[in-house]
C-alpha cells in the first residue's frame, strides 16, 4: 500500500515538470538594446504621402537601411504628418502627434518652419540633404559630441512587459521622459488621388505608434521603468523596428535613443 502511494506520488510529481517544462519555450528570444554613453544620431524626418517632394526624401531614408552601422550608431524615424491629408490624399501613416511634434519644434526654434520635407538631426534642423540629395551617406551625417548617459531596453519574445533604464551622466533625472515607438520597414502605398497620384510610394523607418511614459523608480542613478508592451500594429510592413528614447519633460528633443529589429 505504501509503494502504491509511493509510485503514485511521484508520477504526480513527474507529470506536474512535465507540464511546467512543455511551457516553457526552447529557446526564449529578447530583444536587448544598449546606447553607448554618448548620444546616438536620430534622424527624423517630417513627410507625408500628399506632399510630391517628400518620395525622394523617403527613397533616401530607406538607403540607410543598407548602413552598417544602422541602429548602433545612428537611428532614422519617419514621423508622417497629417497636415496634406486635406489636400487630395489621405496618408494612412499620419498621426496627430507627428504634426504636433514638428510645430512644437517650431514653437521652441528647433526648426524655421513647420514643411515637408523636413529632417532634424540630432534635434537639431538638417538641410544637408537638400544640397547633397541622394548622395549624402551615413557617415556624413552630424555626429553628437554630448555625453548623455546609457539607455537599455529588454523585450523578451511574448513578454507583456518591456524593461527599460537610463543612467544619465549630468542630466537632470526629475525632468525626463520616455517614448516607445513602433516603427514599420517595407511599406507600400499605391497613391490613387492628389501629388503622388499613380505612384507606388516605399516606406521605411515609418513611426506606426509611439507611446510617452513618465519615468520610474531612481537607485543608485539609475532610472529604472518598466512598461506593458506596446501591440505591434500590422500594416503590411515586411519588419518592426522598436524605438525607444528619452526626451526632456513635455520636450520634442531626443536625448539619448536606442532601436533594434523585432525578429518575431
Amino acid at each position: 500500500m505504501l509503494l502504491q502511494r509511493y509510485l503514485l506520488e511521484r508520477c504526480v510529481v513527474a507529470m506536474c515538470l512535465l507540464f511546467i517544462c512543455s511551457s516553457i519555450p526552447l529557446s526564449a528570444r529578447a530583444l536587448t538594446l544598449r546606447s553607448a554613453n554618448h548620444a546616438t544620431t536620430t534622424v527624423e524626418l517630417y513627410t507625408s504621402e500628399g506632399c510630391s517632394s517628400c518620395p525622394n526624401a523617403d527613397a533616401w531614408l530607406s538607403s540607410l537601411k543598407r548602413a552598417p552601422n544602422l541602429f548602433s550608431q545612428f537611428i532614422p524615424i519617419a514621423f508622417h504628418v497629417d497636415y496634406w491629408d486635406q489636400l487630395g490624399w489621405q496618408d494612412r501613416f499620419a498621426l496627430p502627434g507627428n504634426t504636433r511634434r514638428q510645430r512644437d519644434m517650431s514653437r521652441i526654434g528647433m526648426v524655421s518652419q513647420v514643411y515637408t520635407p523636413g529632417f532634424v538631426v540630432n534635434s537639431r534642423e538638417w538641410r544637408g540633404w537638400f544640397s547633397g540629395g541622394s548622395q549624402v551617406t551615413a557617415n556624413q551625417l552630424p555626429v553628437s559630441d554630448r555625453t548623455v548617459g546609457v539607455l537599455r531596453a529588454r523585450w523578451p519574445e511574448g513578454a507583456q512587459m518591456l524593461t527599460l533604464s537610463f543612467t544619465p551622466d549630468s542630466l537632470e533625472t526629475d525632468n525626463l521622459q520616455l517614448h516607445i515607438a513602433i516603427v514599420g520597414m517595407g511599406l507600400k502605398t499605391d497613391v490613387r488621388h492628389g501629388e503622388n497620384k499613380g505612384r507606388l510610394l516605399h516606406h521605411d523607418f515609418v513611426v506606426l505608434s509611439h507611446g510617452i511614459y513618465p519615468f520610474g523608480d531612481i537607485i543608485k542613478g539609475t532610472i529604472h521603468k518598466r512598461v506593458t508592451a506596446p501591440d505591434i500594429p500590422d500594416r503590411g510592413q515586411d519588419a518592426s523596428v522598436l524605438v525607444v528614447w528619452v526626451s526632456g519633460m513635455e520636450q520634442p528633443d531626443i536625448l539619448q535613443a536606442v532601436a533594434g529589429y523585432l525578429d518575431w
